[in-house]
């Protein structure tokens, strides 16, 4: 799981027929500061989050199937599984 900032909606003329129905986005990983690390990536919206959220990603195939309720999806890896209200760390 890794924490990260919802960037933009992705539009496409054609998909793959797992992701018919289902919302894309834009996400920027995020560190524990909330500070952006790495290289955005797609993931597939299963938290009903918007643009400018902070959410909780699963990045592994069983676990979006879990997320989005649908044992027979192949081509999803990445899923949106949480928006995150705040991040308290003790140190």
């Amino acid at each position: 799981m890794m924490i990260a900032r919802v960037q933009g909606s992705v539009v496409a003329s054609f998909k793959h027929r797992d992701y018919e129905s289902k919302n894309v986005f834009v996400i920027q990983p995020l560190d524990a500061d909330l500070n952006p690390v790495g290289n955005s990536l797609l993931a597939v919206d299963g938290a009903k989050a918007g643009v400018g959220d902070i959410v909780l990603i699963v990045d592994e195939g069983g676990s979006a199937k879990i997320v989005l309720e649908d044992s027979n999806l192949s081509a999803i890896r990445c899923v949106i599984a949480g928006i995150i209200d705040s991040v308290d760390l003790e140190i």
